[in-house]
């Protein structure tokens, strides 16, 4: 369930400098609106070949408000000037379980890759078709959306957190 579904809007300024400092401005901005724990990611593309980048800025690699395929076309251009064996890049996800002021536990998903300098495939959106997976390999939208969920930066955040709650829940530690 999202905020909109239950009519809750809200807008949280990412100005973090990292995944998580961004994934807890959302939830904080979330919690003071509902004063209920919430769950909260942010989520980005790393390229090593540009120093990390776009990391924290990968919504808007391309300019404020830049589309999914400005962004892709901006890293394309940038890639072609490397060889391929150096565009490794990977995604990260970090989850946060918010409690309340200062209590707050985070996970983190990664997953590998490789950019293209080519777009492959339907499914997906953001870097999906620039974003080759050498273990299927496939670029993330070249997979159907069930086998990418399996795995995916997100799903390895998102399980590490389920599997935190699972335990609390079993030891009846729920704060």
């Amino acid at each position: 369930m999202t905020p909109k579904d239950i009519g809750i809007e809200y807008h949280a300024e990412e100005t973090g400098k990292t995944f998580l400092e961004n994934a807890l401005i959302k939830a904080e901005t979330l919690y003071k609106a509902l004063k209920l724990p919430v769950i909260a990611d942010d989520t980005g593309l790393c390229c090593d070949f540009l120093n990390g980048a776009p990391g924290v800025y990968s919504a808007r690699f391309a300019g404020e408000n830049a589309t999914y395929e400005d962004n892709r076309k901006k890293l394309i251009e940038l890639a072609k000037k490397v060889p391929e064996k150096e565009r490794t890049a990977h995604f990260i996800t970090v989850a946060v379980l918010y409690l309340g002021e200062e209590r707050y536990f985070h996970f983190e998903g990664r997953v590998d890759g490789i950019i293209l300098t080519e777009q492959r495939g339907k499914n997906g959106f953001g870097y999906d078709p620039i974003f080759y997976y050498p273990p299927l390999k496939m670029t993330f939208a070249e997979m159907p959306e069930k086998l990418k969920n399996l795995v995916s930066h997100r799903h390895k955040a998102f399980k590490k957190l389920k599997e935190f709650i699972d335990f609390l829940n079993e030891e009846g530690n729920l704060p």
